[in-house]
């Protein structure tokens, strides 16, 4: 065994990245990089099929390299999979750059011959210094911890789309190997290599001018930079897991379920830290937890929101929901049974936003008249149809059950201690006047209620 596959061989026992018994595919540009991964793994003795993407980015370059690497295969005798990309349109339909649509569609492409072959994972051929070059891009643009720590022998990506819900699993073997290392092993060997010619100009992306024009200049300072700057990623990495570790016990302590409590949040070493490791999982910036850091003191009330969730100061708590979508208000011809959608938003919406109402009629006995705050009797003769199911609104009144004089709802909501989420989402059956004659699960309206005088009874019943 030569040097360069020991090195690749210890560094993939020390993590365990794979498997003799299993199967793997190799992305396989053409470059230098992918070009030693196949062979290295192919020389160890892995299962191993090849994965080409043409992006159609390049032109007559990018056709070069796909048959570079049909030849490469057929050499090798390992099956190779190849797919084209309108990586253009794609990022113009989706609204996100060429680089990131290419990811997009490279990863999707993945997950789904992962699944058809039974491949474990995909092996990538990131290196040394592509964990500078990330480490230094992560730094430039403002980052946590874990973008110090670089590049990871092992990643799993969620699914991008349906029908492949399992995650990816991406292995990186060569790591632990220099740009110049995987150079001088072709060099050693014979073996050829594609040379994509975007890599050669700085003024193509960030990753470029940091390789071409930065580091090199970084080197005339430290000629060891570059090694450097990987031992601290690994460094940082380690540390990263104790930090992990003493965040989960942190959040652990201040949230339950989804609320977070402000006063135990104030009592950890760094409160908008331990926000951010909340948050940024319902789609919250770093910029927006250290908004929110600084007004935990704020009133009851105040809303911070993200594209996908908001954050809701609640006395001494932070309530975290999916975006709110208001329901839509819903007739009530005659008696019968009928499934309410109500509103999106909250913690269980799947489970709790259909509810099913049934209307009925039935004589006046008032030792039948049940006691239970999801079920309204009321006086069949005071109410008017159409009735309608709708949220509470601004301004809305009522005369709670045992009281002369109206209330405003979201006063009375107020004293039984609602949230603002939950006000929002509380419901009202309204008459033919628009007058409340039941708050839904709460009370119902005393003009409307059963008197000795009442003959039938409009029994209201909700579940979900």
């Amino acid at each position: 065994m030569s040097d360069m596959n020991k090195r690749v061989a210890d560094f993939i026992k020390k993590h365990q990245l794979l498997q003799k018994d299993k199967h793997y595919l190799v992305a396989l540009s053409g470059g230098a990089d992918s070009v030693c991964l196949l062979l290295i793994l192919k020389q160890l003795g892995y299962s191993v099929e090849a994965v080409h993407c043409n992006f159609n980015l390049r032109g007559e370059e990018a056709e070069r390299d796909e048959m570079f690497c049909v030849s490469l295969c057929e050499e090798q005798h390992i099956p190779l999979h190849r797919i084209h990309f309108d990586t253009r349109e794609y990022a113009s339909s989706h609204h996100v750059s060429v680089e990131m649509a290419a990811r997009e569609l490279r990863y999707r492409y993945f997950a789904q011959l992962c699944q058809d072959l039974s491949a474990t994972a995909v092996c990538v051929a990131h290196h040394q210094d592509d964990t500078v070059e990330t480490v230094l891009m992560n730094l430039l643009r403002g980052t946590g911890i874990h973008g110090l720590a670089g590049i990871q022998p092992v990643s799993y990506l969620k699914a991008m789309s349906k029908p492949f819900p399992a995650p990816l699993t991406v292995v990186r073997p060569l790591l632990c190997l220099s740009r110049s290392d995987i150079e001088q092993y072709l060099e050693n060997i014979g073996q050829s290599y594609m040379t994509d010619s975007t890599n050669l100009h700085a003024d193509e992306t960030l990753r470029n001018k940091l390789r071409l024009e930065v580091i090199p200049l970084l080197q005339q300072v430290t000629p060891s930079v570059k090694e450097n700057i990987a031992q601290s990623a690994r460094y940082i990495h380690e540390a990263g897991k104790v930090f992990d570790e003493a965040m989960k016990e942190h959040v652990t302590k201040v949230m339950n379920g989804n609320r977070i409590s402000i006063k135990l949040l104030k009592t950890t070493p760094s409160p908008e830290y331990v926000l951010y490791t909340i948050l940024k999982d319902y789609g919250f910036s770093s910029p927006q937890v250290e908004q929110m850091g600084e007004r935990l003191d704020a009133e009851s009330g105040t809303v911070f929101c993200s594209s996908t969730h908001e954050v809701l100061i609640d006395r001494e708590e932070l309530i975290i929901e999916p975006l709110y979508q208001m329901a839509k208000p819903m007739q009530i011809p005659e008696t019968g049974t009928y499934l309410y959608h109500g509103a999106s938003g909250g913690m269980n919406t799947d489970e709790d936003s259909t509810m099913r109402f049934r209307f009925s009629l039935a004589e006046m006995n008032m030792s039948e008249i049940p006691h239970d705050k999801c079920i309204a009797c009321l006086d069949a003769a005071a109410v008017t149809f159409p009735l309608t199911i709708r949220p509470v609104q601004q301004g809305d009144r009522f005369v709670p059950f045992g009281m002369k004089g109206s209330k405003l709802v979201s006063d009375y909501l107020t004293d039984r201690k609602y949230s603002l989420f939950d006000k929002r989402r509380q419901l009202v059956v309204t008459d033919s006047s628009n007058r409340i004659v039941w708050l839904v699960n709460e009370r119902p309206d005393n003009r409307f209620c059963v008197t000795n005088h009442t003959e039938r009874v409009l029994q209201i019943t909700v579940t979900p």
